[in-house]
């Protein structure tokens, strides 16, 4: 028995050896920065200066979707709305777009831009069921517009929601997020994954 935590050392040695290696953690779908921009050395929230970067053309496309039951989805299609309140899309859609002017004002380190336009667009999908969102952003400005794009897309989801909640309380808003930007120092970004097109179906415009 002297001889036997040696032993066992050796046979998990020869285990050890004979197994496969531990998989690796998947990297991320995209390079991951080393740290965090709206930190400064002390992990202070900071707001970045940006005010040595030239001004350029920058754009943003960001989407949503919001799901609810088919029911609901009639309401929606008909222009009807819950109790009466008028047309989903069309509401949502100025919702959205004036979310956007307004996104400084509602994320503490987001930097004032000067939007040059900004398209939202709404969809019924029957598959889904419910209305997918797309928000496109452009500016002329030192630093981009993701933050306006995911805005206006969260916003006129949060809009949809609130015209169909008197019908359908548990209406569900998912995958607010950026599918693309372009301009700036770090050029054109796109989702790897992307969603599928959205459907032809009652649109907002």
């Amino acid at each position: 028995m002297l001889f036997a935590p040696a032993l066992m050392r050796n046979r998990n040695a020869r285990l050890r050896e004979r197994s496969p290696p531990a998989p690796r953690a998947l990297s991320s779908r995209h390079p991951v920065a080393a740290k965090l921009s709206h930190t400064d050395a002390r992990g202070r929230a900071r707001m970045v200066d940006v005010g040595g970067k030239p001004e350029t053309e920058r754009e943003a496309l960001a989407s949503a979707e919001v799901r609810m039951g088919s029911a609901t989805l009639r309401l929606v299609e008909r222009a009807v709305g819950a109790r009466g309140k008028g047309d989903v899309l069309a509401v949502a859609r100025l919702a959205g777009m004036m979310a956007a002017k307004r996104t400084a004002e509602l994320i503490p380190l987001c930097h004032p831009v000067r939007l040059v336009g900004c398209d939202v667009e709404l969809h019924v999908d029957r598959r889904l069921p419910g209305v997918r969102i797309a928000a496109r952003a452009r500016a002329f400005d030192r630093t981009g517009v993701e933050m306006e794009a995911m805005t206006a897309a969260a916003v006129a989801a949060l809009t949809v929601y609130d015209m169909v909640k008197g019908a359908e309380r548990g209406v569900e808003i998912r995958g607010v997020r950026l599918e693309e930007k372009r301009g700036g120092k770090s050029g054109l970004w796109l989702r790897r994954s992307r969603s599928k097109p959205m459907d032809k179906g009652p649109s907002s415009k």
